[in-house]
């Protein structure tokens, strides 16, 4: 039988000089359709220097009744335990979460060769909102970045080409 997928993606805040290290501020998951399973804006455990509100739309009011981090954390271990996760860098997300989760069960769509070969940048990792487009004609991230929407176009993303990802066929993506 095979394992169960679920869809991960965080957004974060920035701590440190400028905001530049990234702390977790909200974390998603949804299941292979799409539905939530968890969503919560997670307290900031070190002073926020930038709620990076341009790109994520947060500001302090957000984080009023939000989770504790170790809370977050372990229920994100919990929902994940034996099950693919699917996400776009998932190694950012594991590294905010402070977790790790077995290779053999990742899905990373943005390292994914035949996506990357499709848009004609094999070396490169292109964004979600580029691969949304121009793999499935579908617009994320009009406004702010969306944790919940992330996890979401992930799993449609690769429930789109799961056969041959999991099958190992090497059938190439033809943006035609």
């Amino acid at each position: 039988m095979p394992k169960e997928l679920i869809g991960l993606s965080c957004v974060c805040v920035g701590m440190g000089e400028g905001g530049t290290i990234a702390m977790l501020g909200r974390v998603s998951l949804v299941d292979r359709r799409g539905a939530t399973l968890y969503d919560t804006f997670v307290k900031p455990t070190s002073n926020v220097e930038s709620y990076r509100e341009a790109t994520t739309g947060l500001d302090s009011s957000y984080f009023e009744d939000a989770v504790a981090f170790d809370v977050a954390q372990r229920a994100v271990v919990g929902w994940i335990r034996d099950k693919i996760v699917v996400g776009h860098r998932l190694w950012l997300d594991f590294q905010v979460l402070g977790i790790s989760h077995p290779t053999v069960d990742t899905r990373d769509v943005g390292l994914y060769l035949p996506f990357r070969s499709a848009l004609t940048t094999p070396n490169d990792v292109s964004g979600l909102p580029t691969l949304m487009w121009h793999l499935m004609r579908r617009k994320i991230r009009e406004q702010f970045v969306d944790s919940l929407e992330d996890a979401r176009a992930t799993i449609d993303l690769y429930r789109s080409i799961d056969k041959d990802w999991e099958g190992g066929n090497g059938h190439a993506l033809s943006l035609q």
